[in-house]
């Protein structure tokens, strides 16, 4: 989708901008006596293209974009775990329903919310107060965590490994400090982790 988006707006920046950088040297004024240049009226074939081509490129666009966006927003109808994540000033809450197991930040350490490689998880969003956005920049995934509403995504991660999240909406004075991480783990381990925590709760 990146690149579906990046190589046109590229292509339409070297056009536009090439046309004003011509138009600007090939029709500058060479007389000082030419006071008004001459004026060009309707110019049909020119005025359909730049409006059916345009046209075109967002459509296409929004062609490619609605299965991405519609594959994004499906929800498996029996997720392998599912985790409440809430976002409140200045830190994050994750919270296993299903384990009976809870995460907090502990002193000086961001929290950390474990997932099962190769598993879905489905992540149920919100806020405690104010509107943040949870944001894992490896995953190339935001969303808002709104209070008063839960915004439910899937997460299914493939490769272990530590991802550093943060909040991406302004939220007020530490909203520098509201970060977290993601460790995703292999299945086993993550059983493992979950026995741990259980144990020491």
């Amino acid at each position: 989708m990146w690149i579906a988006f990046t190589l046109p707006a590229i292509a339409v920046y070297a056009i536009v901008g090439g046309l004003i950088v011509w138009s600007s040297v090939a029709y500058r004024r060479r007389d000082p006596a030419i006071v008004q240049a001459a004026r060009f009226h309707e110019n049909p074939p020119l005025e359909i293209a730049w409006t059916v081509i345009p046209i075109l490129i967002v459509g296409g666009l929004f062609a490619i974009t609605y299965p991405a966006e519609h594959h994004v927003e499906n929800l498996v109808v029996s997720p392998d775990e599912v985790v409440q994540v809430v976002g409140f000033r200045w830190s994050w809450r994750f919270l296993y329903p299903r384990r009976h197991v809870a995460i907090d930040a502990k002193e000086g350490e961001p929290p950390e919310l474990v997932l099962p490689a190769g598993r879905t998880t489905e992540i149920r969003l919100t806020s405690s107060d104010v509107v943040h956005a949870f944001w894992v920049p490896a995953f190339l995934f935001k969303r808002d965590a709104v209070p008063g509403r839960v915004n439910a995504f899937d997460l299914s991660p493939t490769k272990t490994g530590s991802y550093p999240g943060r909040c991406a909406e302004y939220c007020g004075t530490f909203h520098a400090h509201m970060s977290f991480n993601v460790r995703v783990v292999a299945p086993d381990a993550f059983e493992r982790w979950l026995a741990e925590r259980k144990s020491s709760s």
